[in-house]
């Protein structure tokens, strides 16, 4: 329990010397060490650590540690044997040849401290500091972002076996906590139900009966949580993480009337975005991305992508599965801004990019926010020969609250709406006198009762007038040569995913899964800055044989 840091004094002789002879041509710890000194000082954990008390192990070697672990694919054990087994590791650590090391259970310590202390995104923001200041990362070019998914460390239930295992974690926590007071309340029917997981229970097969088999769980549930709120329980009880989570699922998968318990079905369930997927893991959430289902979080990347200099990834966002790319962006701007680290350009894909967010993005932070907008399509399916008319083909005039259509109709309705989101916008209409005699009314409208004939809906003057600008711009050649940058972001996931597993989750909580994807994004830094001292090109795009085959015809 002695291992501390020399950043100060420098590695020590007897281990730069022999490290030095046993490897004349470096690894990335001793690369890393003689052009960056002490990546992290013990006084940017100071925060997680007590001023008195017993000396506690180097919370900047801790935190190093911690990166080489994820850089290399190591368990704690690992981890901290490679310490005591490694001279580089040493010599990255300014250790001497005999320190003794630390014992691995100090690795799970520190990460609770930096949760518990909310110091997750310090391990980056450090390494970002000291690269900053060795000239290797710099503000003001360019960044790109996208995301992916996370799978959660937990197993995918479906609902029946959702509100079995949340039943039996529930008791199981209980017959832990206050044997005594449960078991009065229990049946032999009761253990043969929830005794063992619920991936060993054989459901019983056909609709009614699963739903009589659901219902009956669910008046066990609800039985359990009025023993737990009537008088002759302590009160403690239902503070009971696993009890809480019972609670809410019982009211978002049950109703009770006078008439009994009752399985929620349709519209009746909340909203799949609010709902609890697993009864170990309260903040994970059921997300789709293109076809797919996945139980867990998202991921987003922040990168640098200038051609003359390392790219370094800069931020790491975490959200629940159900979080849009769009409501990720100003968040992201934010985050770069009390870093220093703002770009000039920001690249991304249409997901994160409204007009709204162009426009804040550069009156808020200076950023050119580079990204697809959706296309001005409107389909009138009427004849598939002869183009739609989109809102490009009107004209505006926003100070006298109208707007002329190509035959030189005026719009006779303006009017200020909101979205159910709150998002402003202007809903404008023509008369149906003018649009049913029109010659282009084929291609226009298919309105055909009532008073209006076409409709438009536009955003606030300064989003419409952006968006309009950026349709046109994203058609030229020159906007797509500038977008193209973008697609290396896809890379930056690639080697996340095969160097630090970065889909799958090892722990359980956001806060823990976003410490886990830092420690990533901080190891691949490590990684990319080792590549760059040592002169090592950026891979290429992989392109299978019978891909290979199709360009070539």
């Amino acid at each position: 329990m002695s291992l501390e840091s020399r950043s100060e004094d420098g590695v020590p002789e007897l281990t730069a010397r022999v490290v030095r002879a046993s490897f004349p041509r470096g690894t990335l710890a001793i690369r890393i060490r003689e052009v960056l000194g002490a990546l992290f000082m013990d006084e940017d954990f100071a925060a997680a650590f007590p001023d008195r008390g017993r000396p506690a192990i180097s919370p900047g070697a801790l935190a190093l540690v911690s990166v080489l672990q994820y850089a290399e694919g190591l368990s704690d054990r690992q981890a901290a044997d490679q310490v005591r087994a490694r001279m580089d590791w040493k010599f990255l650590l300014a250790l001497e040849l005999d320190d003794p090391g630390f014992d691995f259970t100090v690795l799970g310590d520190f990460r609770s401290r930096l949760i518990m202390h909310g110091l997750e995104e310090r391990v980056l923001e450090a390494m970002l500091a000291r690269l900053s200041e060795a000239k290797l990362l710099r503000a003001g070019g360019r960044q790109r972002t996208d995301s992916t998914h996370v799978l959660a460390a937990v197993r995918t239930l479906n609902r029946m076996e959702f509100v079995g295992e949340t039943l039996r974690a529930a008791l199981e926590a209980l017959a832990a906590a206050a044997p005594d007071w449960l078991a009065p309340l229990i049946s032999s029917a009761w253990v043969e139900r929830y005794g063992n997981k619920v991936d060993n229970y054989r459901f019983p097969k056909g609709e009614n009966v699963r739903r009589e088999w659901a219902e009956q769980v669910g008046r066990d549930g609800f039985a359990l949580l009025d023993a737990i709120d009537g008088p002759a329980a302590v009160a403690w009880l239902r503070e009971v993480p696993a009890v809480r989570i019972l609670r809410r699922a019982w009211a978002e998968q049950y109703h009770r009337d006078g008439k009994g318990v009752h399985w929620r079905e349709g519209n009746d369930l909340p909203p799949g975005r609010a709902r609890l997927v697993s009864p170990h893991d309260p903040d994970v959430h059921c997300g789709g991305r293109r076809g797919m289902l996945w139980d867990g979080y998202k991921v987003h990347l922040s990168e640098t992508c200038e051609p003359d200099a390392p790219h370094l990834i800069t931020n790491v966002e975490t959200t629940n599965a159900t979080v849009n790319d769009t409501e990720v962006t100003a968040t992201i701007h934010q985050h770069l801004a009390e870093r220093g680290l703002r770009p000039r350009e920001h690249v991304v894909d249409a997901g994160y990019v409204t007009a709204a967010h162009i426009l804040a993005a550069r009156e808020d932070h200076g950023i050119d926010l580079v990204g697809p907008v959706g296309a001005d399509t409107h389909h009138n399916g009427r004849d598939a020969q002869a183009p739609d008319l989109t809102q490009a083909a009107f004209t505006t005039n926003w100070d006298a609250r109208q707007v002329t259509c190509p035959q030189g109709a005026s719009s006779v309705s303006w009017s200020q709406q909101r979205k159910a989101s709150g998002t402003p916008l202007v809903r404008v209409h023509f008369a149906l006198a003018d649009c049913d005699p029109c010659p282009l009314r084929a291609r226009c409208t298919k309105a055909a009762n009532g008073k209006w004939g076409r409709s438009l809906t536009l955003l606030p003057r300064e989003q419409q007038q952006i968006l309009e600008e950026r349709r046109a711009e994203q058609q030229t050649d020159r906007w797509k040569a500038r977008y193209d940058v973008r697609a290396g972001v896809e890379g930056t996931i690639s080697q996340a995913v095969r160097r630090t597993h970065l889909r799958r989750t090892p722990y359980q909580g956001q806060h823990k899964t976003h410490l886990a994807n830092v420690l990533s994004a901080t190891a691949l830094n490590l990684t990319r800055i080792d590549a760059w001292l040592n002169n090592t090109p950026l891979g290429t795009t992989r392109v299978s044989h019978l891909a290979r085959l199709t360009l070539a015809a």
